[in-house]
């Protein structure tokens, strides 16, 4: 018998649960898939929310020829052999749906971020001919992973976790629609535990059901959930376990100052299989928006670990995670450069494309010059100190402050 998630995947929109922002009425993906017409696209979300199921219906729904590979076993042959197979498709077809008129064969991959630059490369003529609609599916930042070329020939659409609601919508479905789920008659008496450890993951909260159903216990509830889990910890994907609620207690050790507890939770997501540049990336970020101008050298070493950890990989990869963890955790913490960018943004975002005062204005041409530009303008370096008065705001923004000084 299939999986219970693989017996209850959706094949049509109106049956897929969440991303209602991209899938619901009037959403962008509703008004393509509706169209006949998509373009490539690059599905970026965490695992367990549809992205593979929302591949296949829109294939299903335009009736293309669908084709898959994966990333992690797939190379450039294989991108190559698919890719002449859909031309070969299109050619003998060519009447239903030549690639110039925009119906051409869609080609999935799974986990695109793992394919390599040359990997990434192979594919980049046939999306921009039009042989094949490209629809990559990933967990990791498609701006960090797939390459510049590639990401220009794609939008890029974040899928969200499933949140209660849509968490519950599927229970409810299982409970109804499966045939043997509803034969088994059983009681749901508490949803917290199943919730909690789904994670807002559609999957793990099927593979959750099904294991807890198959222990032969006929009322569901928060201790029975619990403890079925915790003697079952490899069905719970181990590999991807609390995978957000870790990174999260991660970083929030590190930006809390605690260097114990942040070497505890590297060394959970160590043990658990995760991806190291995955971790390294985060510490990055973090040296940047947690600790910025309290300490710039933070970045660098930051930066450099990932570098590093690129370079040699594991197990000794671990030691520079390590070495950069307890550093970021006892570094004097400032978050103002942060907190001055996102005010800036907001306040461009309300007053819109305020004009930039003349005096601060180029004048390359004669014209300019009559029109005032650059007139008026004090170049510091010609005053004590190298700094003289000057209006650099806006009109409408002079005295406004974005970034504070602790």
């Amino acid at each position: 018998m299939l999986p219970l998630a693989e017996r209850l995947r959706p094949k049509t929109l109106d049956e897929y649960i969440g991303q209602k922002h991209l899938v619901g009425q009037g959403a962008i993906l509703r008004q393509m898939i509706e169209s006949g017409n998509i373009a490539s696209f690059i599905l970026w979300g965490p695992p367990g929310v549809g992205k593979t199921t929302l591949a296949r219906i829109i294939a299903h729904q335009l009736q293309r020829p669908f084709y898959t590979l994966s990333a992690v076993t797939s190379g450039v042959k294989e991108v190559r052999d698919v890719i002449d197979k859909a031309k070969r498709t299109a050619s003998i077809n060519s009447g239903l749906f030549a690639p110039a008129d925009g119906r051409s064969p869609i080609l999935f991959i799974d986990e695109i971020h793992r394919f390599s630059k040359s990997q990434q490369d192979s594919l980049l003529g046939a999306v921009e001919e039009g042989t094949i609609t490209l629809i990559g599916a990933t967990t990791e930042n498609p701006s960090f992973e797939v390459i510049t070329p590639l990401l220009s020939r794609c939008q890029v659409y974040v899928l969200k976790s499933l949140d209660k609601d849509d968490l519950l919508e599927l229970l409810n479905r299982a409970l109804t629609q499966d045939e043997y789920i509803r034969s088994l008659g059983l009681e749901i008496k508490d949803t917290e535990a199943l919730l909690r450890y789904s994670g807002g993951d559609a999957r793990k909260l099927l593979n959750i059901i099904e294991l807890v159903s198959n222990s032969g216990v006929k009322i569901i509830d928060n201790e029975t959930v619990t403890k079925q889990l915790q003697q079952n910890p490899v069905a719970y994907d181990k590999d991807g376990e609390m995978h957000y609620d870790i990174i999260s207690a991660f970083i929030k050790s590190v930006r809390g100052s605690d260097p114990q507890a942040a070497i505890y939770w590297l060394a959970r997501m160590i043990e658990g299989g995760e991806d190291p540049k995955f971790i390294a990336r985060r510490l990055v970020i973090l040296a940047s928006e947690d600790i910025g101008l309290a300490n710039p050298n933070a970045m660098l070493l930051a930066n450099t670990c990932f570098d590093v950890v690129n370079k040699i990989g594991w197990p000794e990869g671990r030691i520079p995670l390590a070495e950069t963890t307890i550093y970021l955790a006892t570094c004097k913490k400032d978050n103002s450069a942060y907190l001055a960018i996102d005010g800036a943004l907001a306040k461009v975002r309300e007053t819109g494309n305020l004009p930039v005062p003349l005096h601060l204005r180029n004048a390359p041409t004669s014209l300019m010059k009559e029109l005032g530009y650059a007139d008026g303008y004090k170049y510091p370096h010609d005053y004590p100190g190298h700094w003289t008065e000057q209006q650099y705001m806006p009109d409408e923004l002079v005295g406004t402050v974005f970034w504070k000084k602790d």
